[in-house]
């Protein structure tokens, strides 16, 4: 692996794992990104997302709870603004809610998006994807990291 950062995005579920929820199962790709191995990459499509989720009554949240943890993965989180890569046309999310994360993959130059997603775990099938970024699942992701590979 290159001594340059792997470049992730998290979606909105895997976030609520490593900054609320704090799954121990987890931790290790949280681990990756403080310690600057893995560049966590969000948007202002996708702050606003995890903000909005945060808030949701399910979680009880409280409001201090729910500052914390939006902080904590903005002091972490590269932005990305605007399309950088318009000429790459991605594939349609059937759950178009979703898909602002491969607009985020795409015009960050992103090595994975992390996911648990099952609407964009179908993109991987085919080969719609290849050149741009891979789609894993955090256990993916926790297999790839314990292995020390960033792509392949």
């Amino acid at each position: 692996m290159s001594d340059q950062a792997l470049r992730v995005v998290f979606d909105t579920n895997v976030l609520l794992s490593l900054f609320v929820f704090k799954d121990s199962r987890f931790a290790p790709l949280r681990g990756e990104v403080v310690t600057g191995r893995w560049q966590a990459l969000t948007s202002p499509s996708c702050l606003a997302e995890y903000r909005r989720v945060l808030g949701y009554p399910l979680f009880d949240l409280s409001s201090e709870h729910q500052e914390a943890a939006y902080a904590a993965y903005l002091e972490l989180a590269q932005q990305v603004d605007g399309v950088s890569r318009p000429e790459i046309t991605l594939p349609k999310c059937r759950d178009k809610d979703d898909q602002m994360f491969l607009e985020l993959a795409r015009d960050g130059q992103a090595d994975w998006l992390v996911t648990a997603d099952k609407a964009l775990l179908k993109l991987r099938r085919g080969r719609r994807l290849d050149g741009l970024f891979r789609i894993l699942t955090p256990d993916e992701a926790l297999v790839q990291q314990g292995s020390g590979q960033a792509t392949g």
